[in-house]
């Protein structure tokens, strides 16, 4: 089972852009989909962006080609470069890790990082 630390979150103005990194310690990061959420009180949790562990990628239709995902199983990293930012991308994003298991999916979650966008 593999454990996950956010980290690249922070405050950006309007139009700019931040990579956030979710990196994994233990083992087999490679067979796990990697998906990155968002989370606001008004909004709740929503998906953003998942990498399969065939490196297929998917995108909430909000991203509209301003994020990009991507994974290192090398070095047992996942990545969020989101470029564009807008006020309403404001929010906790966590990385999610999942496989199926013996008796469903195994999910793991991290922390969260806290990114703002304001200028």
């Amino acid at each position: 089972q593999v454990q996950l630390v956010e980290s690249g979150g922070g405050l950006v103005q309007p139009g700019g852009s931040l990579t956030l990194s979710c990196t994994a310690s233990g083992s087999a990061f490679s067979t796990y989909s990697i998906n990155w959420y968002r989370q606001t009180p008004g909004k709740g949790r929503e998906p953003v962006a998942r990498i399969s562990t065939g490196d297929r990628t998917t995108y909430a239709d909000f991203v509209d080609d301003r994020f990009t995902i991507s994974r290192d199983n090398a070095n047992n990293m996942a990545s969020l470069q989101m470029n564009l930012l807008i006020p309403e991308d404001t929010a906790l994003y966590l990385c999610n890790a999942n496989r199926p298991a013996a008796h469903g999916v195994e999910s793991i979650w991290g922390q969260g990082t806290q990114v703002t966008v304001s200028s």
